[in-house]
């Protein structure tokens, strides 16, 4: 890592704690656990409509209605972790305000594995 002088540091700490404004309002100032994460990421009006379309399409076995849950559960991960039209997604991590979503990942993989294997026709089913 590259030693910067004291005065561009100066500089860049008011620009982070900005970051930590915009990212999370409510943030407290300590660092954010992978459990925090997820529960803010699974209380997002997305995740709990997908988290509602999942429970229907396992209550109803429904393998079209089980890949179109799947698919956005997938755009949902993507969006969440993986594009940062911002850029400031690093800088909030650095912080500390924003987690790891690896713990919201692996749930959402569960989720989403429990789905294509509960609605397998039932003569292929494991």
């Amino acid at each position: 890592m590259v030693a910067l002088p004291p005065t561009v540091m100066a500089s860049i700490s008011p620009a982070w704690a900005e970051v930590c404004d915009k990212a999370r309002p409510s943030w407290d100032g300590a660092p954010v656990s992978a459990l925090q994460e997820a529960v803010f990421l699974f209380s997002t009006v997305p995740a709990l409509i997908l988290v509602m379309a999942s429970a229907l399409v396992l209550r109803f076995r429904s393998q079209w209605g089980g890949l179109v849950v799947v698919l956005l559960w997938t755009g949902l991960v993507t969006m969440l972790t993986m594009v940062d039209p911002s850029g400031l997604d690093e800088l909030a991590v650095t912080e500390g305000c924003v987690g790891s979503p690896a713990l919201f990942i692996s749930v959402v993989a569960a989720i989403c594995v429990a789905i294509v294997l509960y609605t397998l026709p039932r003569e292929t089913r494991l």
